[in-house]
């Protein structure tokens, strides 16, 4: 029974605990967001639309923030923003965004 909790003791050291250090912490705003990637990292881009009358023939995005990551955190980033956005809407109703559908494959005769 006491190597149990030996055990159980150990475990919960072997964990480290997380200290977030918010001392250098700035926030910026982003109503546009881009991403590219290449086999080592993800850099996803941020900015915001300084098109501010419809029917104008460019849009002028000012990128403000890139942030690199490597996979992995990238994979954890989209498991937490996918569940962050399952709560939301679960709360506050669906979110409808306008997204084109990739083109179909045409079929060959």
């Amino acid at each position: 029974m006491a190597a149990k909790k030996d055990e159980a003791t150990t475990a919960k050291q072997a964990v480290p605990q997380v200290r977030w250090d918010d001392s250098k912490l700035k926030s910026t705003y982003a109503n546009v967001c881009n991403v590219s990637s290449t086999r080592e990292e993800m850099t996803l881009l941020f900015g915001t639309n300084q098109t501010w009358h419809t029917g104008q023939k460019e849009m002028v995005i000012e990128l403000t923030d890139r942030i690199v990551l490597n996979p992995f955190a990238a994979k954890r980033l989209s498991i937490l923003l996918n569940n962050t956005l399952k709560e939301y809407e679960a709360r506050f109703g669906e979110l409808k965004i306008d997204v084109a559908e990739p083109p179909k494959p045409t079929e060959k005769k």
